[in-house]
């Protein structure tokens, strides 16, 4: 899948029938990850090749923001800033940093430009490894910020994962979630269903930081992550064979309610990961 305009770099585990590929030139992007000899993600290959698109699949990178701001713009020291939908990290080049073969890993970079500080007025550096280990994917992150001044921002992940059925049971400590498509706050019963959904759930009250969930009769997969991910969004697109299981750091608009935002002082660096594992029905 990988052309001249975006190349992608592929690592295998050894010995393990495990691997992934990445695109840096395209946001950063996840494009393939296979655990166990299985293909979990899903993938639109026309919108990947489509640089005026946004990538409808894989694993694109949410920063400085999850979701959308209202009438995308927020105040900043008496000044407005506009950014569309999740942030730009998705949309710009990311460098390659360094490939490991001998650890199955791959680290790449996205440093602040004059792009982004027309959107977002701070110098900072993110840092992401991808590494394989015993069929297990992890993303170590580091947020850098290089400002002289206090930097806020609100990261996450936007997975697309290939599943048999959207009606399914998540098992998660989260009780309550809202409900985009009517502004409603739920119960979470047993079964939550994406088929005809089409605006998000937002799981509110989870205290453990992980979820998993079926992708079909035999597998599930486990989502673990850092604490700073309060939130985990559900969302798909009728028709489509996917849900995304969304770790975000804070809810939409964010920027605007100052609720849950992470805050670093001057060369201060968060350090935090997002590991996924794909496990038997009933395995630990």
């Amino acid at each position: 899948m990988s052309n001249k305009q975006f190349p992608t770099y592929k690592q295998h585990e050894k010995n393990k029938n495990s691997w992934f590929s990445i695109a840096p030139k395209r946001g950063g992007i996840v494009t393939s990850l296979v655990l166990g000899g299985e293909e979990i993600l899903y993938l639109n290959k026309d919108t990947f090749h489509d640089s005026d698109s946004n990538v409808r699949g894989g694993i694109p990178i949410l920063f400085p923001i999850c979701d959308r701001l209202i009438n995308e713009t927020y105040m900043l020291n008496d000044k407005e800033y506009r950014m569309k939908n999740h942030g730009f990290a998705r949309n710009l080049p990311w460098s390659v940093k360094t490939i490991e073969e001998d650890r199955s890993a791959i680290t790449q970079v996205l440093e602040s430009n004059a792009i982004t500080k027309k959107q977002y007025p701070f110098d900072f550096k993110l840092t992401f490894e991808y590494v394989l280990k015993d069929e297990n994917f992890i993303v170590k992150q580091s947020y850098q910020n290089k400002s002289e001044e206090q930097m806020p921002f609100y990261a996450g992940f936007h997975p697309y994962f290939k599943v048999a059925k959207k009606n399914l049971y998540y098992r998660t400590d989260a009780k309550t979630y809202f409900d985009v498509n009517d502004s409603r706050v739920k119960s979470i019963e047993s079964f939550l269903d994406l088929t005809e959904t089409k605006e998000a759930l937002i799981l509110l009250d989870n205290k453990q930081n992980n979820i998993s969930f079926p992708i079909d009769e035999e597998k599930e997969l486990l989502l673990e992550y850092g604490e700073e991910f309060k939130y985990i969004t559900l969302w798909s697109d009728p028709g489509k064979p996917f849900i995304c299981v969304e770790p975000w750091m804070a809810k939409p608009n964010a920027f605007n309610t100052k609720e849950d935002l992470q805050y670093l002082q001057p060369n201060e660096t968060l350090h935090t990961f997002f590991k996924i594992s794909l496990k038997n029905k009933g395995e630990k």
